[in-house]
């Protein structure tokens, strides 16, 4: 008997292979598909969460698509002709019938088959009990189950603990917007969902628990997006006595016990690649590897250029193989507006072809304004070749690095693909991203308690653009272009916290204010530590190649952050509202 037996069933629909000829079995599920066989027979394809598989009962019996039925009968063979190579189930059938309808169903909104993808995802989402039925929605909870069970093994394994902190807490800025709750008990006062559980893990290590994890929901009010949604999940961790390597060594083990859970492949070694590098060559602080048109450093080759769009403390360059038979003006002209909406001055491109005499030229609209060293110079340095496609930017590093980053996307990045992975550790981030015009003071990249490198502690008492180049020791992990997660070594140093308190503006008494629980148990003796969290949603989502996280998550919120199923959200009951000392404010006109 089946392991998954039941008061109702003696196997799994999916289960029964050529083995089972002869057993007299019990089924149940739903049916699928009923095919009428003259009168008095039919052939039901009887669904559960393992598969299909054929039954044959009496014609008379009525039954339709999604009843819920008990069948019993006898497993034999398919008759010659009939064996179905396309299901696991396919050699056998279930005979000499019995049928008990155990539920009877209305006709479903829409097909549980392959063509349900391309119904309106909100009707989807309404009937999202009918949507997770089908084969994809029950492959993809069931992998994402096996991805927790492998990580669980893999932090346990190497002595991390599991720990659960507070979703009632006090509101922290980490970046996003919080989602906050009234607290009915203190009126006018609210708690907030945790945006990740940041200041908790590290008050752990605070507690001597040296390794904690914790498979952890978060919340986030910001704008949805295919990778994103209000509520996600995301493995937390954080190791005391440990630095980078700690960190992404054990990180690196829990990703390749998952890659070897579902793909039954191992991740091997990870690349790494600076911030610096990531920006440089592909634009991005989180580049798609898999394929190449990497920025090329053109900025020397117009040291004294007389073309003064090119006259700029930057220009790179990127080369789109091939490209230019099937690039048309009208293509090359939203191309330009697009790279103009992502912040460029203009666009240049040229198109590399074969001139009379056998050489290399560009035909582009600003080639007349450009050296015959200049033009060969940008054949040489982007190795272009006759059919080829070539764009320029021109402008600071940051935005060259950026419109062309979202250009190389634009012109050929490969769709999702489980079968194609490709990790990348990013590290040596900046610790602040920029500064503020109006008051002089670094924007930080990162929460405040991410460490500076140790040689960069000296450039905190410097000028802000010796600040700019201050590095952290923080650390992202990227897949196929998707920022999976990051992580950092914290400041344990209070020296090292008030200097970077004080250049954010932070006051003793405003860090008080803000983080005083955290830097009360400083005082109490810290160790060194470092952490990391990925997202489980978009891991998911990429070892299964979907294209976007809602084909992974259960029950999932539309892109403009509704819940067609239960209708969320939802006007409150006055009675409530005046229960938690709120009033509602008239609608802005």
């Amino acid at each position: 008997m089946s392991t998954s037996s039941t008061a109702l069933r003696t196997h799994l629909c999916g289960e029964l292979r050529p083995d089972h000829i002869g057993e007299r079995v019990a089924l149940c599920g739903w049916v699928a598909r009923r095919r009428e066989h003259g009168e008095h027979l039919a052939f039901i394809d009887l669904r559960d969460h393992t598969g299909i598989v054929q039954c044959v009962v009496d014609g008379g019996a009525d039954l339709r698509s999604e009843f819920v039925v008990r069948i019993t009968g006898t497993v034999r063979h398919r008759p010659e002709g009939t064996v179905n190579d396309a299901l696991a189930t396919g050699g056998v059938e279930v005979g000499e019938c019995d049928v008990e309808v155990l539920s009877a169903a209305e006709p479903p909104p829409f097909p549980l088959d392959e063509r349900a993808p391309d119904v309106d995802e909100t009707i989807r989402l309404r009937h999202r009990y009918l949507d997770l039925r089908r084969d994809e929605m029950q492959r993809n909870l069931r992998t994402r189950a096996k991805v927790n069970s492998a990580i669980r093994s893999a932090m346990d394994g190497q002595g991390f603990v599991e720990i659960e902190t507070p979703m009632l807490i006090a509101s922290t800025p980490e970046g996003a917007r919080d989602f906050v709750v009234p607290a009915r008990t203190r009126p006018g006062s609210f708690y907030a969902l945790p945006q990740s559980p940041q200041l908790f893990k590290q008050l752990c290590m605070v507690g001597g628990v040296d390794r904690y994890y914790q498979i952890a929901r978060c919340f986030r009010d910001e704008d949805l997006r295919a990778d994103r949604q209000f509520e996600f999940t995301q493995l937390d961790a954080e190791m005391s006595f440990a630095d980078q390597e700690d960190v992404l060594a054990a990180i690196s083990g829990a990703v390749d016990s998952v890659v070897e859970a579902v793909t039954g492949g191992r991740l091997g070694d990870v690349p790494r690649m600076t911030w610096h590098d990531a920006m440089d060559r592909y634009g991005s602080d989180k580049p798609d590897t898999r394929f190449g048109l990497e920025l090329v450093e053109l900025t020397d080759l117009f040291a004294a250029t007389g073309f003064n769009a090119f006259k700029a403390p930057c220009i790179k360059g990127v080369r789109h193989p091939g490209a230019a038979a099937d690039t048309t003006r009208s293509r090359l002209d939203d191309l330009t507006d697009s790279a103009k909406r992502w912040g460029a001055k203009g666009l240049v491109w040229m198109r590399v072809e074969q001139g009379d005499d056998g050489a290399t030229v560009l035909n582009s609209p600003v080639a007349k304004f450009l050296s015959p060293e200049e033009l060969d110079g940008i054949v040489t340095r982007l190795g272009a070749e006759p059919g080829d496609l070539c764009y320029l930017v021109a402008d600071d590093w940051h935005a060259v690095c950026h419109v062309l980053g979202l250009l190389r996307l634009e012109l050929a990045r490969p769709p999702v693909d489980a079968s194609d992975l490709h990790f990348l550790w990013v590290v040596d981030f900046p610790l602040f991203e920029s500064v503020d015009e109006a008051t002089g003071r670094p924007v930080p990249a990162h929460h405040p308690f991410t460490m500076p490198h140790a040689e960069d502690l000296g450039l905190l008492d410097g000028s802000p653009e010796q600040l700019l180049k201050v590095r952290s020791q923080a650390y992202d992990l990227v897949l196929n272009g998707w920022e999976l997660g990051s992580g950092s070594v914290r400041v344990h140093d209070p020296a090292v916290q008030r200097r970077i308190f004080e250049l954010l503006g932070i006051s003793p008494e405003d860090a008080q204010e803000r983080f005083g629980f955290l830097l009360d148990a400083f005082r109490f003796g810290a160790p060194p530590h470092a952490g990391f969290a990925f997202g489980i949603d978009r891991l998911v989502a990429l070892l299964l190649g979907e294209e976007n996280i809602r084909e992974v998550i259960a029950f999932p919120k539309t892109q403009s952050g509704g819940d067609p199923l239960t209708g969320a959200p939802a006007e409150i009951d006055p009675a409530q509202l005046e229960e938690l000392g709120l009033r509602l404010l008239p609608r802005s006109t």
